[in-house]
């Protein structure tokens, strides 16, 4: 998917970082699988439950309100619609961290090990955000 004006999200930050995870998950779901579990076995999943729960009540009260429910309800749906299984867990989490925080695109070139690190030792948000795009760094480490 590539980003135009008819996306939900096309007026976010982080849109193209959304349109790049979407078309990524499409192309290797499989991949998206894999880190899931990589990450989950990682003793990940009591910090996602977490920081998925943190990154709903950032877009909720982000003053952008209807508009960035608009755009995570669209591009949850894409998410849906474009993986399978473990992956559309991975992959929901990525775009939930790429809409709830801006900032979020600044960890995207980060390696799962210092995702990782940042899950245990930063304070939220940056927490919540490393969590969530932890499948993301994994996916990314693979290559394609």
């Amino acid at each position: 998917m590539t980003m135009t004006a008819e996306t939900a999200w096309a007026h976010l930050p982080n849109a193209k970082h959304i349109d790049a995870v979407l078309a990524d998950v499409r192309e290797r779901p499989e991949a998206w699988n894999a880190a899931w579990n990589a990450a989950w076995n990682a003793a990940w999943g009591v910090a996602s439950n977490a920081a998925r729960d943190a990154a709903w009540d950032a877009a909720w009260g982000a003053a952008r309100g209807a508009a960035r429910d608009t755009a995570q309800n669209a591009a949850g749906d894409a998410a849906w619609g474009a993986a399978r299984g473990a992956a559309r867990g991975a992959v929901w989490g990525a775009i939930r961290a790429l809409i709830a925080w801006d900032s979020s695109a600044d960890l995207l070139d980060c390696t799962p090990d210092v995702l990782r690190a940042m899950v245990d030792l930063a304070e939220p948000p940056v927490r919540h955000q490393a969590a969530l795009l932890l499948p993301y760094a994994v996916v990314s480490s693979t290559g394609k």
